[in-house]
């Protein structure tokens, strides 16, 4: 299993458009990606910086670069990036445990 983990900051004031941005792409990968097996999004505000992070799983290299080269992550960087307070901090990694969740959360776009 791949995963890439990405860290995002912005200015509390513009936290709004990145969160609505990083939602678009959730959107897109739910209804495209059948090889992105897990999409997580968690947002944290530090002082006047919101901190989102994503946590994405994929089932190969394959569905990963299709992900990253997706009109979604395109539009994302598009619309957000200008946005960013500094270049995104991304890891991509072989992931070596998991614990599945059989929880849903009512609160999740």
């Amino acid at each position: 299993m791949v995963t890439l983990t990405a860290i995002l900051k912005c200015a509390i004031a513009d936290a709004e458009a990145v969160q609505a941005a990083l939602l678009q792409v959730v959107e897109q990968v739910r209804a495209n990606e059948p090889g992105t097996l897990g999409y997580f999004v968690a947002r944290s505000n530090e002082d006047a910086t919101a901190v989102f992070t994503t946590y994405e799983r994929f089932a190969d290299e394959t569905a990963m670069e299709t992900h990253n080269g997706s009109p979604a992550v395109a539009q994302f960087f598009e619309t957000a990036g200008p946005l960013l307070t500094e270049p995104a901090t991304v890891v991509v990694a072989q992931e070596i445990a998991v614990k599945p969740s059989n929880e849903t959360h009512s609160n999740i776009a």
